[in-house]
This record gives structure tokens, C-alpha cells and sequence, in this order.
């Protein structure tokens, strides 16, 4: 059958399951946006700049399976380029499109806007290149090869892919297949899958202290309910890396903890480095979820899966699909006649509140925890955010967003946008600082925009709180302006239903400018003026939770001592409160 090459293009997106296209309108993308704007069961939701649409259509694949990037040629590309690359980080698939220059105009060489204006016209997909799986300008003689390459590309190798779409060949009708798009992967090879099976299971009948680890990758190949699954029916325990927090269940007795090299907990560091069997999805390690590379898997013992092959104690079994090896391997596995001894499981302590007691962050984690429920959206920023809510179990169901790996800060209230867009029947919360809120705080404009209702919790400590502990602890160039963050809501969208709150102690809230009426024990009312306000507050933005505050960050006052390895401990006192606390320096110089 015959029809556009945007049709085609659209129609594909469609069939996988996008909804949405974020991005932001330019000249070369204009007719491909009219084509959106024709077609049923798709729409452009435009962001407020490039960057944040690429946040944002990685948050949607988090969430939806595959997210949708559209920008123009150049400099919104080069503009998006950073959110391309963290989605190549974490093993996110986005189909990137932009609209090129038409296809007279590159072939001719024409030195045009948006270019050098030296008649190149392949430096965009060199440099997007370098960050993708499959980087293609499609032609009408290519298109429905090329489109289709890309999203199998993307599908299956978990990486964003870009696809230039010149602006004179939209409209431009091609023969294209009328059958859907095959989503479907090709089985495994019998033979392989059935030699790596029985051997998997001769190791594992053999083996006294079996254990799984899990990283992000679990998640990014359908492999969590089938490692779930697997482990409820052997009763083999498992531990996760921190960039795999709360993908398998962190409530089931089965969970030991996370594994983070040296500075993980004694009983976690055996359970894993003493494994004589331990199955793990491809981990990748950082010096943030190694325990500054201080990780000692037992080589021996591995049985690595990934998503198109298995490695058995250094050897490869390729042709193999993962989700149909775990398919296998749990229907042949003898069920374990009875639970293992998990008498050295976590305890959870109960929780008092204390409505005149400033927050430390010892309270205030713990605190926001409770307030996760099953099948929320919990989103952390990179600093406070993770460290915080990191070691905090988290209810079946839910899932869990950060950026470990990339960990561009502002990455997350985008990401919020377009996970909120891609499951809006999800209750999505963001926990954030104040300097990554303003990277991209415009976004909230677009939330406010689209009607979506997310809990934003802002924490307030007026500027770059990591980077005071590295280095600048009272130094200007960690601090950042002091915003009226509750005024925000209204200044985007004048008459918004938003509601804002200040809370700075356990017990009690303050309302914000429009807030519409009391949150929890506090009333309605102006924002504090600037000199009434300390550091260390929590903003929270469209939540009915228990008012909250968190007492300014600890200053030490000598300077900061740094350790080339171990553990140490040391003493610093509050630089407000005098309160003398104890500091846990880790190796790579990060406190606890």
C-alpha cells in the first residue's frame, strides 16, 4: 500500500505502543508535527527546550518500554545530545527523530542555518552517532528498511537510536508493507538453550550458598518478574547492586541488601563474595555501586545472562534469548522443599513523629519511605535524593527511577513529565534538590500544562549540597539563588489547582502563595521573606503528606579529610545547632 513516509514513520511508533512525541517544534519539523497533529493515536507534547524533552522521553521508556525524541537539525540535536547520551548510559531505548535539512539542500552541499555552512552535512549523525545504536537520514527509497531497523535496533539492544527525517520528504508517498511491525524476538537455537540449561541446572543442584545479584539490566530486558519468580520457587536469596535498587521485590525475606563492595553490610559482602553459585544480569560497575571498585565477585562461580546470550563460568553460549532461557530454566527447576533460615533479614524500626523536632536527614528518609505506596513511581535526583532514599526498602510494585550511572543533575522533574505522560494512572513521586530543580525547572510549566499531578518533594539546601562535601563548603560557587519555589506553580500557570507547602518541622506545614486551603497542620498563607528563611527547608509541591523539615546541612569546622582507603570515622559538630555527630568516610570520600 502507498502512503507517507511520515505516515509510515508514525504508524510505526504507534504500533509499538508510543502515545506521545516530546520535543520541540523547528523549521525542519514542522510538516512532520502536522502529520502528528493529523493522525489519530499519537500527539506532540512539546517541552521547554531539547535537553529536557530528551529527559523526558527517557523517563516515558522507563515507564511505557520505548520513548519518542523529536527535535530540529543542529542545535536541537547537539541541544538534546546529553539526554541521548544518558539514556545510552543507563541502557534506555529512545527513538531520537529530528528534521533534517530537505534532501536538495544536502545533497548540493548548501550552506544553510542550523549547519556550519560548509556544505557537511554528516557531522550531526557523526557526533549523535557516538551514542546510539543506529543513526540513519532516511530517504524515500529507505525509509520502511531504515524505520524499522531503528526500532528493532532500539527494542532489543536497549540503546536510543536517531533517525534524521528531511523536511521535503514527509508528505512524499512510498509502498509500505501492510502488515504491523514485528515486535517479536527470534527463539533461541534448541540445542544451545538446552545445553546451557542443563548445565545451569547441574551448578546450582551442586551448590551450597546459590545467590543472584541484580542490576539495572534485569529491568531493562523483562528479566525482573522472571528472576523473581525463579527465586520464590528455589528460595535462592538475592542482593542488588544500588544502580539495580527495588527491581526485585526489597520486602520479601529472600532480599539480603545491596551489595556495594567493601562499605556493603558484613552479612551482604560474605552473602555475595562467598556465593558458590551466583547468577547476575551483566553489572556493570562504577565506583559508586563498587564500593570504589573494592567489588569481589567470585569468577568461578558466575552464570552471567544478558539478553542474547549466557556466559557459564567464562564460557559463552550465544544464540540464546534471556527471557526464554529464565522461561526455561524455571519451569525445569525443582522447587526447594523448604525456605532457607532469613533470621538475619532487615528489620524495619517503627516510626514516631515528633511534630516540634527539626528533620535531620536520619529522620527524614525514613519519613518520605512511609509514605511510598505500592505501585508508585518513586523518582530520585542524583545527590541527597539517592543517598537518602537509596538504603529505604521500597513496596512491592514500585518503580524505581534515578539516573545512577549518567547522573546529570536535573534529569529527573523531565523525566517525572514523561513518565507521568506515559502511565498517568500511576501515582508518581519526585524527590529533588534545589540545585538540580533549577537546571530544568521550566518543565514544571509543561506539567502544569498537560494537567498532570505529581508530589514533588524539593529539598531546600540552598545550593550544590555534594559538591559542599567534596570541596566549598561555605564557597560561592556552591551556592545558587534563593527561589520563592512555592510561587512557582501560579507564575507558570496563573490559576492552577496546584497546591504548595513549606515544611520545616515533623508535624507541621506552611501553605504557599495559591496553595488553596490548609496542608496537614499548617494554614494557608505568604512564603516567609528571605531573611526568615534557613537553610535546610523542604519545599513540597502538590503533597498531602505530614509537614516536614530538614535541619541545614552539618558543617564541619575544620576542613575536609580525605582517606585513601578503609573506613574511618571522625567527629564534626552542626555549624548551627552545635550538635556533635559521627561521620563515616568510605573510600571514595563520600559520608554517611
Amino acid at each position: 500500500m502507498r502512503i507517507t513516509v511520515g505516515e509510515f514513520l508514525l504508524g510505526r511508533l504507534r504500533e509499538v505502543g508510543i502515545t506521545e512525541i516530546i520535543g520541540v517544534p523547528g523549521d525542519f519539523n514542522l510538516n512532520l508535527i502536522e502529520q502528528i497533529e493529523a493522525m489519530d493515536g499519537i500527539r506532540f507534547v512539546g517541552a521547554c527546550n531539547e535537553l529536557d524533552a530528551a529527559y523526558a522521553a527517557d523517563g516515558y521508556a522507563r515507564s511505557r518500554g520505548l520513548g519518542a525524541l523529536l527535535t530540529t537539525y543542529g542545535v536541537g540535536e547537539l541541544s538534546a545530545l546529553n539526554g541521548i547520551a544518558g539514556a545510552a548510559a543507563e541502557h534506555v531505548p529512545v527513538v531520537s527523530i529530528a528534521g533534517a535539512p530537505p534532501l536538495f539542500a544536502t545533497e548540493g552541499r548548501y550552506e544553510l542555518h542550523h549547519s556550519m555552512a560548509d556544505g557537511d552535512f554528516d557531522n550531526m549523525l557523526g557526533s549523535i552517532g557516538q551514542f546510539t545504536a543506529a543513526a540513519v537520514r532516511i530517504t524515500p527509497h529507505n525509509a520502511v528498511e531504515e524505520i524499522d531497523r531503528a526500532l528493532h535496533t532500539a527494542l532489543r539492544e536497549k540503546r536510543p537510536v536517531h533517525i534524521q527525517v528531511p523536511s521535503d520528504i514527509s508528505h512524499l508517498t512510498i509502498e509500505a508493507p501492510g502488515t504491523p511491525f514485528d515486535a517479536s524476538w527470534h527463539s533461541s537455537d534448541p540445542e544451545r538453550l538446552n545445553t546451557a540449561v542443563d548445565l545451569i541446572l547441574e551448578l546450582l543442584a551442586g551448590a551450597e550458598r546459590p545467590a543472584l545479584l541484580i542490576d539495572l539490566d534485569a529491568d531493562r530486558h523483562g528479566f525482573a518478574p522472571r528472576l523473581q519468580a525463579f527465586a520464590e520457587k528455589t528460595r535462592t536469596r538475592y542482593a542488588q547492586l544500588a544502580s539495580g535498587k527495588a527491581i526485585l521485590s526489597e520486602r520479601s525475606p529472600l532480599f539480603v541488601g545491596t551489595y556495594n563492595g567493601v562499605t556493603s553490610a558484613p552479612q551482604v559482602r560474605r552473602f555475595v563474595e562467598d556465593a558458590d553459585f551466583l547468577l547476575t544480569t551483566t553489572p556493570r560497575f562504577i565506583e559508586s555501586n563498587s564500593g570504589a571498585f573494592t567489588q569481589r565477585l567470585p569468577a568461578e562461580a558466575i552464570v552471567d545472562l544478558g539478553d542474547q546470550h549466557v556466559n557459564i563460568h567464562g564460557r559463552d553460549y550465544i544464540g540464546i534469548t534471556g527471557t526464554e532461557l529464565l522461561d526455561t530454566l524455571i519451569d525445569r527447576v525443582p522447587a526447594a522443599p523448604e525456605a532457607p533460615d532469613v533470621s538475619a533479614s532487615r528489620s524495619t524500626e517503627p516510626w514516631t513523629v515528633a511534630p516540634d523536632a527539626p528533620l535531620t536527614q536520619e529522620r527524614l528518609w525514613p519519613r518520605l519511605a512511609r509514605f511510598i505506596r505500592s505501585g508508585d513511581v518513586v523518582i530520585t535526583e542524583a545527590g541527597t535524593s539517592t543517598i537518602g532514599m537509596g538504603p529505604q526498602p521500597m513496596p512491592d510494585g514500585v518503580r524505581y527511577i534515578s539516573s545512577p550511572i549518567w547522573g546529570a543533575i536535573g534529569y529527573t522533574l523531565p523525566a517525572l513529565l514523561g513518565s507521568q505522560l506515559a502511565a498517568p494512572d500511576r501515582r508518581h513521586l519526585l524527590f529533588i534538590g534545589d540545585g538540580s530543580f533549577q537546571l530544568t525547572a521550566q518543565e514544571l510549566s509543561t506539567i502544569l500544562r498537560e494537567e498532570l499531578s505529581p508530589i514533588i518533594v524539593l529539598i531546600n539546601n540552598r545550593g550544590y549540597t555534594i559538591e559542599r562535601w567534596i570541596l566549598g563548603m561555605r564557597s560561592a560557587y556552591n551556592d545558587i539563588a534563593g527561589w520563592d519555589y512555592l510561587a512557582l506553580p501560579r507564575a507558570f500557570a496563573p490559576g492552577t489547582g496546584m497546591v504548595t507547602c513549606s515544611c520545616e518541622h515533623g508535624g507541621r506545614a506552611r501553605g504557599g502563595p495559591g496553595s488553596g486551603g490548609k496542608i496537614g497542620q499548617g494554614r494557608p498563607g505568604r512564603a516567609p521573606p528571605r531573611s526568615a528563611r534557613r537553610p535546610g527547608r523542604v519545599e513540597g509541591i502538590r503533597t498531602d503528606d505530614r509537614g516536614i523539615r530538614l535541619r541545614p546541612p552539618r558543617t564541619p569546622q575544620s576542613g575536609l579529610s580525605w582517606h585513601a582507603g578503609g573506613r574511618d570515622w571522625s567527629t564534626w559538630r552542626c555549624w548551627q545547632c552545635s550538635e556533635r555527630i559521627r561521620v563515616r568516610t568510605h573510600p571514595a570520600g563520600a559520608r554517611t
